[in-house]
């Protein structure tokens, strides 16, 4: 088994790699932190061989982006807490601290403490990644066409505003297409081009979200029980998750999607405070669930109504109502977890 410890910085990434009994075998050094970066210490690492394993710092906000990437080309990942380190660190030959020492810290603490949870998506969820990363990138490329229509249609006529959204519908590409074709000019020819490729990447886009709720339905049905929880959603949790069964516990889960409350203290009150921590992605899930409860789900209404009745605001029921969602997610992905591993 190979190590590859990570010294993550805000603009370079050092990783050395290490051998079972911790002897250096490479040290690797990126000049950036894009994904193309980290696609270059991949092509990198493949002389040690697949079966290897990233130990990273455990500095999240400087790490997420990797962690990302790494987890989606299939790669398994650790964090090292800091106070790991410390101790490799100073039980090391060498003198000073520079980031191949820090790396190699990082990769000798890891392997020091096999108990560290690991991060990593298995063939059905990393499918599940990919198409969810890939559906984003198509929404991504349909907004930018269609803010360059609107600009069009503008200047063809200021008074053509659709409405919000409604160019990603079949039926308003359909009129705003026959209305074009009536023109003629460079503007209007541009608009119409633009257009079709709106219609081909809706249709793509559409496509997949059929997927991903069919994928879902059949690998995670207690997580797609949970109110709100639909093919995407349900999706982009797997993903982000990278094996619920790292988690010691609900708690750990819900600090690490950002659910977590931080406790404030002022005079003789206790207040909690938005985590700002976490996996935002995580929590942008847990959020979309938790609004599609409060306006559908009569249990998730009246425990608003308990909160905000005994003083809370309408952000602080929301957020404690979302803590309690990510209890339900944890439960669920762990119900259908161990169903895959008895089938399996």
């Amino acid at each position: 088994m190979i190590m590859l410890g990570i010294d993550a910085h805000k603009r370079t990434h050092t990783v050395v790699a290490v051998d079972e009994l911790g002897r250096r075998l490479g040290v690797k050094t990126t000049t950036a932190t894009t994904s193309a970066d980290h696609l270059e210490l991949l092509r990198w690492a493949d002389q040690f061989g697949p079966e290897r394993t990233w130990a990273v710092e455990d500095c999240r906000h400087l790490s997420r982006q990797l962690e990302r990437d790494m987890l989606s080309a299939g790669e398994r990942l650790l964090r090292v807490p800091p106070k790991l380190m410390a101790h490799s660190r100073d039980a090391a030959r060498t003198y000073g601290k520079s980031d191949p020492i820090d790396a190699l810290a990082v990769a000798r603490a890891a392997l020091r403490e096999p108990d560290l949870p690991t991060a990593a998506l298995d063939p059905a969820s990393r499918e599940l990644r990919l198409l969810v990363d890939h559906r984003e990138d198509l929404v991504a490329e349909r907004t930018r066409h269609i803010n360059r229509l609107r600009w069009h249609l503008h200047d063809i006529d200021p008074s053509w505003d659709p409405k919000k959204r409604a160019l990603t519908t079949m039926k308003h590409l359909r009129l705003v297409e026959q209305r074009l074709q009536e023109l003629e000019s460079v503007v209007a020819r541009v608009a119409l081009d633009l257009v079709r490729r709106i219609r081909e990447l809706t249709l793509t886009v559409n496509d997949l979200e059929g997927e991903l709720d069919q994928r879902t339905a059949d690998t995670a049905p207690n997580l797609r029980a949970v109110h709100g929880v639909a093919g995407l959603s349900a999706a982009k949790l797997i993903g982000e998750v990278a094996g619920i069964d790292r988690f010691r516990s609900r708690h750990a889960f819900a600090r690490h999607n950002g659910t977590a409350p931080t406790p404030v203290w002022s005079s003789n009150s206790e207040r909690h405070r938005l985590s700002k921590t976490g996996n935002r992605q995580l929590n942008a899930a847990t959020h979309r669930i938790a609004l599609t409860q409060a306006r559908s789900l009569p249990e998730a209404r009246a425990y608003l109504e308990k909160r905000q009745a005994a003083g809370a605001t309408r952000k602080e029921a929301l957020r404690c109502l979302k803590r309690r969602i990510s209890d339900v997610i944890f439960r669920a992905m762990l119900a259908d977890a161990a169903t895959t591993a008895h089938v399996n």
